[in-house]
């Protein structure tokens, strides 16, 4: 589904003095791109630090650094190409974050929302950014977590990642950050749901198709949710070395000396 709607009738307006200055005013509100920390620039500030060996799931790859972030904030003020909203099925909008997306991109995503005609769980869809300083809006369904269904809940909650990430790339989407989805009103287990959502995205980055990606940020809102990132980002996104990989190792043929082959001939040979 493509993101490219027709534009607003209302961006051909001139601005007035008032306008001009509640522009002003939201630009000061609004986290860029580049103020943005990335892994390596916490790892450097040990805000990071490895994990133990024994808990290290994925091989260090410093490249990955570089391309993923955590940010604690407002997810509504980053200007990047597409925010995460953890939307519920109906795309119509609800609480948490899914109300402040709503509300923050204004009308017109709500009306675009109701052409959608909801969406199952796990599965995702791609609205314009409308009124946010991000250009795009993917909305993903979540999960509702059931101790009895884990594995399942599990699947839907990868899926919910993995089909964003995709969606992002199919419509040249640079850029994308992540709300902890399912981790609110649908009670999925916090580092439960961030280890998926870790592992989601460093399996994804890997890929050739998440090479067209430059970056992913994961956004947390209090200090509890930052710290179950930071302690678990180093077992997914560890620092070091990339390993090279085994150079074949040469067998030297067995070359025999002159003198060794006449001793091998044996007298009836002569």
């Amino acid at each position: 589904m493509s993101a490219h709607d027709p534009p607003s009738p209302h961006s051909a307006r001139s601005a007035s003095p008032v306008s001009i200055s509640s522009e002003s005013e939201a630009d000061e509100n609004v986290v860029r791109l580049s103020s943005i920390k990335t892994l390596a620039e916490f790892y450097r500030t040990l805000v990071l630090k490895a994990a133990t060996p024994e808990k290290v799931r994925h091989q260090p790859d410093p490249a990955l650094l570089d391309r993923v972030s955590l940010f604690q904030g407002d997810i509504t003020r980053l200007e990047i190409d597409a925010i995460v909203n953890a939307a519920n099925r109906s795309l119509l909008g609800g609480g948490g974050v899914d109300g402040a997306i709503h509300a923050s991109a204004g009308p017109e995503n709500f009306w675009k929302s109701r052409t959608l005609n909801g969406c199952l769980t796990g599965e995702s869809k791609i609205t314009r950014g409308y009124n946010l300083p991000a250009s795009h809006i993917i909305h993903t369904v979540g999960p509702i977590y059931s101790s009895r269904d884990k594995a399942e809940k599990a699947e839907l909650l990868e899926s919910s990642y993995r089909t964003s990430l995709e969606l992002a790339v199919e419509n040249g989407i640079r850029h994308i950050a992540f709300p902890s989805i399912s981790t609110g009103v649908y009670s999925y287990p916090v580092a439960d749901a961030t280890r998926i959502a870790l592992n989601t995205a460093r399996t994804f980055l890997e890929s050739e198709n998440g090479n067209k990606l430059e970056r992913v940020i994961f956004v947390v809102w209090s200090n509890k949710d930052k710290g179950v990132y930071e302690e678990l980002i180093p077992e997914f996104f560890p620092p070091g070395e990339k390993p090279q990989p085994a150079e074949p190792i040469s067998v030297e043929p067995d070359v025999q000396s002159p003198e060794e082959k006449d001793s091998d001939i044996s007298p009836d040979g002569l």
